[in-house]
């Protein structure tokens, strides 16, 4: 189940960091690189979803599928956020915390999976809200203007990363106290 079509659409999550990191590169005018940027991150990050949809409906689903698709997902969000700290388009504090959650909770949810306890740690939908959020936020941040010539992203797309953090937050706690009576009950 390595190239199943679900599996390389998420294979495309990662192969687009560096694209989406490129084309701030170019020799383009700003405006254009944003675009493209935020188009591209749009697209890519709508493949999180599709894929899932396909490998149950293909009936593709596979363990690698399921190790692979959130691995995916964090390399996509935390390199989008550290190329919006270096446009300055968001606080190194949001990234770290954003960042730093993604790293806890994968090593929590590996712990728990190590010693039976999957299922204490099991996607929530508050960690669901926060994704969304930070789905919203970064394209926003990317943007960076006004789309329609009305909504500012960056104004938008600043207090949305922001939300997304302290939902970043909430959601570890969650997670951590669903853990902890696991980690103690075999501790004994």
């Amino acid at each position: 189940m390595f190239l199943t079509i679900p599996t390389l659409m998420t294979w495309t999550r990662i192969v687009a960091i560096p694209l989406i990191v490129g084309i701030f590169y170019l020799n383009i005018g700003t405006a254009e690189r944003n675009l493209i940027a935020t188009v591209m991150f749009v697209v890519f990050a709508a493949t999180d979803w599709l894929d899932g949809f396909l490998a149950r409906k293909l009936n593709q689903t596979s363990a690698f599928g399921a190790f692979l698709d959130p691995v995916a997902d964090k390399f996509l969000v935390s390199a989008s956020l550290l190329v919006l700290v270096h446009l300055q388009r968001a606080d190194v504090f949001v990234a770290l915390i954003i960042i730093g959650r993604e790293i806890a909770i994968s090593a929590l949810r590996e712990w728990m999976a190590l010693i039976g306890a999957t299922k204490s740690v099991a996607v929530h939908m508050l960690g669901k809200i926060k994704t969304a959020v930070q789905m919203v936020a970064i394209p926003f941040l990317l943007f960076d203007g006004r789309l329609f010539g009305v909504i500012n992203t960056h104004v938008w797309g600043t207090w949305l990363i922001w939300i997304s953090a302290i939902l970043t937050v909430w959601s570890m706690i969650y997670y951590l106290q669903k853990a902890i009576p696991e980690i103690r009950a075999r501790a004994k």
